[in-house]
């Protein structure tokens, strides 16, 4: 039964590592994107074009 109580503690003490050092990547600017916003605009055509495919209805032949 000892060992369970060892195991739970070594688990709790990993995952608060593991948190600290999620916060710590957070705080310091890890997960800040700063290229896609320059290269997003370079396919805002390419986006604008298929949704205007999609929005226009396509020409049906009637009998």
């Amino acid at each position: 039964m000892s060992v369970i109580y060892l195991l739970i503690s070594i688990s709790i003490i990993v995952a608060i590592g593991f948190f600290i050092a999620f916060i710590r990547a957070v705080k310091t600017g890890q997960y800040d994107d700063d290229y896609t916003p320059s290269v997003r605009m370079l396919f805002d055509d390419e986006l604008l074009k298929s949704t205007q495919k999609e929005e226009r209805p396509e020409k049906q032949d009637e009998k």
